[in-house]
């Protein structure tokens, strides 16, 4: 997934630098590495690679981390590699 895009310049992640405490929890559960621990706070390195699945955003201590579900659609691009990988139709919440 290093090459991942759905749509550029949609996705909602927020990331609030000053309330950020550099815990790193958002680092360590995000699918597809758009954050990143510099010095002692988190930065987004590409907002475009964001599936929306809120991972981040639920695992930050402080709230530093926003994102609305939905704009790229993690329910829909997971039905998709699930497709491809089992051959099954997946049903998905989105299309």
């Amino acid at each position: 997934m290093k090459h991942f895009r759905y749509m550029d310049g949609v996705a909602t992640l927020k990331l609030d630098t000053e309330t950020c405490i550099g815990c790193g929890a958002c680092v360590e559960v995000c699918p597809h590495r758009i954050l990143e621990l510099c010095g002692k706070k988190a930065i987004i390195l590409d907002p475009d690679a964001c599936m929306e699945c809120g991972a981040c955003a639920t695992n930050c201590p402080v709230r530093a981390v926003t994102v609305t579900p939905g704009v790229g659609c993690a329910s829909y691009l997971i039905s998709v590699w699930l497709h491809r990988l089992t051959g099954r139709k997946v049903d998905s919440a989105c299309c």
